[in-house]
């Protein structure tokens, strides 16, 4: 426990994460009702904890790290919607799995929320994800309060969400344009609360994404590109997510063309450290 409130263990970006997630999350139950329940809420951050706990023993890492499954157990909180809660303890347990077993080179492959919820949506019935209007004022503190954990870690390589996030306005904006639609309509495509986290904990997790800057561009932009195709050709909702994991394995060979230094958190850069 002291090891969490020294200087250095608030020196990485994650623990900033956690706090604006969790905010977010109590604000959600106390006060503004956008979705998110207590008792699924407690099943995904508990069974992403546990699963954490129990790969941490079988894969005989020197220590328990509680950032990344609280991380992915308070998106999970958020963005998933269920019509039964034990379904967010499956997820959970997929999720934290995934990165232990889905991995290349000791890098994951999959955003491990990302990649529960996708698999969650296309083999289980009743289940789908917030559509995060949260309201202007809550989306606009929340984006900035985003914006600052990225300034944050701006030498952690969270350029990707603003990659992200404009090559998406854009494409927003000239269907608009093409479609002769109000500007009110991308406008308010934008403000959704699922975005947020999407762009700056899903397709922005250093974990998985291009190590160069050139790649980290092309995949932004790859996924947006994908995300508009599928939600405006294919009409299928959840878009966004099915383009970021269809994707992702072609993060191996961006890698591998424009190859650049692997990310690693302010930790030793231990199996360990780096869950």
């Amino acid at each position: 426990m002291a090891a969490f409130c020294s200087r250095e263990w608030w020196s990485d970006a994650r623990q900033y994460q956690i706090v604006a997630l969790a905010t977010l999350l109590v604000y959600n139950v106390l006060w503004v009702d956008f979705g998110a329940q207590p008792l699924n809420s407690l099943l995904a951050i508990g069974g992403a904890l546990a699963t954490q706990a129990l790969c941490t023993y079988l894969f005989a890492l020197p220590e328990f790290d509680p950032r990344s499954p609280l991380i992915t157990g308070l998106s999970l909180s958020l963005l998933l919607r269920t019509e039964e809660p034990w379904l967010h303890a499956v997820a959970a347990v997929i999720a934290i799995g995934s990165k232990f077993v889905f991995r290349v080179d000791g890098k994951h492959i999959w955003n491990p929320a990302g990649f529960a919820i996708v698999l969650l949506l296309l083999g289980a019935n009743g289940v789908w994800i917030s559509p995060g209007q949260w309201g202007s004022t809550v989306w606009f503190a929340t984006l900035l309060c985003f914006f600052a954990i990225l300034v944050l870690r701006a030498a952690r390589r969270s350029d990707i969400a603003i990659f992200f996030l404009v090559a998406h306005a854009t494409l927003l904006l000239l269907r608009a344009v093409w479609l002769g639609d109000p500007l009110a309509i991308p406008l308010h495509q934008l403000q959704s609360g699922s975005l947020l986290i999407f762009s700056f904990f899903m397709i922005s997790d250093p974990r998985t994404t291009p190590d160069s800057r050139l790649g980290r561009f092309m995949f932004a932009v790859a996924v947006a590109l994908l995300g508009h195709y599928l939600a405006f050709s294919m009409q299928m909702r959840p878009a966004l997510y099915i383009a970021l994991i269809a994707l992702s394995p072609l993060v191996l060979l961006i890698d591998r063309v424009f190859p650049a230094e692997r990310f690693v958190w302010s930790r030793p850069a231990t199996y360990g450290a780096t869950q």
